[in-house]
């Protein structure tokens, strides 16, 4: 099976004003890019490449990829709801994920992990890597997120007040 079998075809009915047919890509930021590739690379199994002297993208299999970009001491770190999510085979995979980065945290200069739980439908764990990205890591017992749009709209339009 190709993983152009996953894709979502472009609904034909979109009253919107752009009518894009793939989300393609998002931003991160790094303070040293070889750092950065090697622990995105050697422990995270993305595929890496340079494409600009202070930037490479990076993809795990599908069209979406992440551009990342070098800038130093003017990085702004994200916080926990503003991370990327990596889908493994199974529970095991990620306790064993969890239990190598531990092993491997001042190797490769991750700040935070959290502990492995079941949370919002999924078993993860979230950490923050040195560059203040946070990524979460889960086995989704689903098929490539797809029912989440299945499902359509559980809720309505509502103001959150504080």
């Amino acid at each position: 099976m190709h993983l152009e079998e996953f894709a979502a075809p472009p609904p034909s009915d979109r009253a919107s004003i752009v009518k894009p047919y793939a989300l393609t890509h998002g931003t991160c930021e790094c303070y040293d890019l070889k750092k950065t590739r090697a622990f995105y690379e050697e422990f995270l199994g993305l595929e890496c490449v340079r494409h600009a002297p202070t930037g490479m993208v990076m993809r795990c299999g599908m069209k979406f990829h992440i551009v990342c970009l070098e800038v130093r001491d003017e990085l702004r770190p994200c916080t926990i709801a503003n991370h990327w999510g990596l889908d493994v085979g199974s529970k095991e995979e990620v306790d064993e994920a969890h239990r190598k980065l531990t092993e491997l945290k001042d190797h490769y200069g991750v700040k935070t992990i959290m502990p492995v739980q079941n949370q919002h439908g999924v078993y993860s764990f979230y950490f923050e890597d040195m560059n203040h990205v946070w990524w979460e890591i889960e086995y989704y017992d689903g098929y490539l997120h797809d029912d989440f749009f299945e499902f359509g709209d559980r809720y309505t339009d509502t103001v959150l007040s504080s």
